[in-house]
């Protein structure tokens, strides 16, 4: 590539770096600013209900009067009495989840202790298999001793015999010979 083509590729790949971060970073920032610019140029105004009305006004079906509750939600002492009582209600619910995680640190700490137990079981089952597997391994290993023990025996009897003339073919023809017969 020649100087001109590497300032172009470089170029582009500025540009193509400024559009990715540009799209990475732009759309949370353009929401945040969004945001910020709708809380500053909308603010709620204070809510202002008169309470001295009567409590219910009898209203069209399908229409309620709200003005009371919107008054609670400002008085204090209402206030005051529905967070009294939002905390006994959360107080409540923690003390109902404190019980559940007991109980289901019991249920789960009962399945360990049966898992341990079966652990144990199958633990004492493998080692009764292993000790019986050494000792069919000890008892292979004498057999295997014992056969070549015999098998060296056989040689030296049968090499003894050949050095006194035994021969393996007229063996055979004799033992025919009297099985016939």
């Amino acid at each position: 590539m020649n100087r001109r083509q590497q300032k172009v590729f470089k170029l582009l790949i500025w540009i193509v770096g400024v559009f990715i971060v540009a799209y990475i970073a732009g759309r949370p920032l353009y929401w945040h600013l969004n945001e910020t610019l709708n809380a500053t140029s909308y603010p709620c105004p204070p809510c202002h209900c008169d309470c001295s009305l009567q409590p219910l006004l009898t209203l069209p079906e399908g229409l309620t009067n709200n003005s009371i509750i919107d008054c609670m939600r400002q008085d204090p002492e209402v206030s005051e009495e529905v967070g009294k009582s939002f905390t006994d209600l959360l107080a409540e619910e923690v003390k109902q989840k404190e019980a559940e995680a007991e109980e289901k640190q019991r249920s789960v700490d009962t399945k360990l202790l049966e898992a341990k137990k079966l652990a144990s079981q199958y633990q004492k089952e493998a080692d009764k298999c292993n000790s019986g597997m050494e000792t069919c391994e000890q008892a292979r290993e004498r057999a295997e001793a014992a056969l070549e023990n015999q098998m060296k025996e056989t040689a030296l009897w049968e090499l003894r015999a050949r050095q006194r003339g035994w021969n393996k073919d007229a063996s055979k023809k004799a033992r025919a010979r009297f099985s016939v017969g």
